[in-house]
């Protein structure tokens, strides 16, 4: 963006926090609307073909909307990544509302969970998809057929792990970095989340922390993800809700401590 460009945003947010002229936050709202476009396709990936890629531009405008109206321009951190979590957390949201996953699905994932939780417990390490088979009486591939089902599951629990504050608020794995222009609350909080999840994450597999890293992190898309560590696409999905399950598991052991 030039420097004209600058100015001109500029010059529409101090309009809007001054007036709330609708002008200017209609002139905010497509500026930034690209935004929704990238974060509904990385919520989309992970979600079954009927689920459309509009729909979800649709709630997270909706989040765009809410973050242009609670921002600070003054607050030294950047529109983009005070906006993503809102768009993110307004999809979720409207996800869960309309009741996607079915109950078969959530109650398979509890199971999954359930085993995994057993198994660390017993074994001191995290399971291997064979042990974790074994544990719930079938085979590895009945599991592998499981944890592709339940991705759905998956993709937005990154986003609810850390979700006892307001939606947006609340730091994830993709944004736990903390800023230091919260204040020393909100810094404490946000350290506090980062070496939970580093915690966390240290647990896993060196595989799971892998798919974790690239997807969250690095942008990776899951099919580059397999070009990485040369398997399927399908496989990432497994391997990544496996992981997801686990720190969702242990991050709630956490909170509850």
């Amino acid at each position: 963006m030039d420097s004209e460009s600058i100015d001109q945003l500029s010059l529409w947010w101090k309009e809007y926090k001054q007036t709330r002229s609708p002008q200017a936050r209609d002139r905010l709202i497509v500026n930034y609307s690209p935004l929704v476009k990238y974060v509904a396709s990385r919520v989309a990936s992970g979600l079954p073909g009927n689920i459309d890629v509009g729909d979800l531009v649709s709630y997270g405008i909706f989040g765009l909307m809410d973050a242009i109206d609670k921002f600070d321009p003054e607050r030294a951190i950047k529109f983009e990544t005070y906006a993503i979590a809102r768009i993110k957390g307004a999809i979720i949201d409207e996800l869960r509302a309309i009741d996607w996953v079915p109950r078969s699905v959530r109650s398979k994932a509890r199971n999954v969970e359930k085993a995994i939780a057993k198994l660390e417990a017993k074994l001191l390490r995290s399971p291997s998809d064979e042990e974790l088979a074994a544990e719930l009486n079938m085979s590895a591939k009945d599991l592998g057929d499981i944890l592709t089902e339940t991705r759905r599951l998956g993709f937005a629990a990154l986003d609810e792990i850390m979700s006892s504050a307001e939606r947006g608020d609340s730091p994830t794995l993709g944004d736990s970095i903390p800023d230091k222009s919260f204040g020393p609350v909100m810094t404490f909080e946000n350290e506090e989340t980062k070496h939970l999840l580093a915690s966390a994450m240290n647990r896993l597999g060196d595989r799971e922390k892998m798919v974790l890293a690239l997807y969250y992190y690095e942008g990776f898309t899951l099919a580059e993800i397999g070009q990485v560590l040369g398997v399927t696409e399908s496989r990432v999905c497994q391997i990544h809700t496996k992981a997801v399950m686990q720190l969702r598991m242990r991050l709630s052991d956490f909170e509850g401590s």
